[in-house]
């Protein structure tokens, strides 16, 4: 079984058991979920000059504003045993801290998942996170994370932004969203935000953000309305 043909919320098969002699992965694991013992979970109140340096060490921007000392050091522990480990191995290891982890533990290899190398491998575990119910866990992959807009499939994408709108979270936090808006996502958040209104709900107020051209239509529709 392939990493994209695992069941959901299973490591694939293909990438069990494989451990390179010089990896000590039970110690690294005991070390990822030390964090937030030996670091804490204070905001990381960094400066400018210091958030341009943890950024650099990452490799990649992030919204490393909101991050807190476990996560950070979660992060960076994901990112480095990635450029030494083979990616299979890495992959393995990524599943199992995320099956493993408590939802901080998720969140924070979540958000990594930009920062390690063969990322593209991740993809199935990414997407089955998209499926949790559990808000900041959902939050960490779908918000100021540039996975998804790098990796996702088209269905998968759309997918998390309509969830996204389910959920409320606001839209303007998904990385890459104008980039890979299509006539296909319009459409789907056309016909949700349709459903939304016949039921007599309201409609999250940055769908315009995804159906720009219709919403200026509603939006005149109202204006002129005669009232009852």
């Amino acid at each position: 079984m392939t990493g994209i043909g695992a069941r959901p919320g299973e490591a694939p098969d293909a990438v069990v058991g494989q451990t390179s002699t010089w990896f000590d992965r039970d110690h690294f694991l005991s070390t990822f979920t030390a964090a937030a013992r030996a670091l804490g979970k204070a905001p990381l109140a960094l400066q400018a000059d210091e958030r341009d340096a943890v950024e650099a060490a990452l490799g990649s921007r992030a919204a490393v504003e909101a991050w807190r000392l476990d996560e950070l050091g979660r992060v960076t522990l994901l990112a480095l045993v990635s450029r030494r480990l083979p990616e299979t191995e890495v992959e393995s290891l990524l599943w199992t801290c995320y099956q493993q982890g408590d939802s901080r533990e998720r969140q924070a290899l979540l958000r990594a998942l930009p920062f390690v190398t063969g990322a593209e491998r991740a993809l199935p575990l990414a997407v089955e996170a998209c499926r949790t119910n559990e808000l900041p866990v959902f939050e960490a992959i779908a918000c100021e994370n540039h996975y998804p807009a790098a990796y996702f499939p088209d269905l998968n994408f759309n997918q998390m932004v309509l969830k996204a709108m389910f959920m409320g979270v606001a839209l303007a936090r998904i990385v890459g969203l104008e980039r890979r808006r299509t006539s296909e996502l319009a459409r789907m958040a056309e016909d949700f935000a349709s459903e939304r209104r016949a039921a007599g709900r309201s409609v999250p107020a940055d769908i315009g953000l995804l159906t720009p051209e219709r919403e200026h239509e509603h939006e005149h529709e109202r204006a002129t309305r005669i009232p009852e």
